[in-house]
């Protein structure tokens, strides 16, 4: 079962090699979630540029010319394709793992992706997230994968 997710918020600590995004059940949408419920939420490790992305792209800001997630985004569009989700789909040692949705002709692409450049890419379309539940079981729990 597949939960929709949405980034709740960005801690980005220049001095330090690692930065983190928080991502947060959107409760009431989810399948087989409860109205009322306190929403799960958890946290995954990015590196410096993809956080500052992410940041950017929630601020609006914009560059000059194309990053490496507007590219991306760019080949997509180009090709005939429509980014229509994020999924977040695995958690093995201590690595997150997620796909890009994008359909193209019909069909549904899955293409692999790290979650921070899935979540820098759908935050500019306004694309859902959806974290498989056994990753958020596996990313709450306090005993290791």
């Amino acid at each position: 079962m597949m939960v929709r997710m949405e980034l709740s918020r960005i801690l980005i600590r220049e001095l330090t090699d690692y930065q983190i995004i928080e991502l947060r059940e959107v409760v009431g949408e989810s399948e087989g979630s409860a109205g009322g419920a306190t929403p799960r939420t958890f946290p995954i490790v990015v590196g410096l540029p993809e956080a500052q992305a992410i940041e950017r792209r929630l601020k609006g800001i914009t560059v000059k010319r194309p990053q490496t997630h507007d590219l991306a985004a760019n080949l997509v569009e180009a090709m005939g394709g429509e980014l229509v989700s994020i999924s977040i789909t695995d958690l093995s040692e201590h690595t997150f793992f997620a796909a890009l949705d994008i359909r193209h002709g019909g069909k549904m692409l899955h293409v692999d992706s790290r979650p921070s450049d899935a979540i820098a890419l759908g935050i500019a379309r306004d694309v859902p997230i959806y974290v498989a539940e056994h990753v958020i079981e596996s990313a709450t729990s306090d005993e290791p994968e």
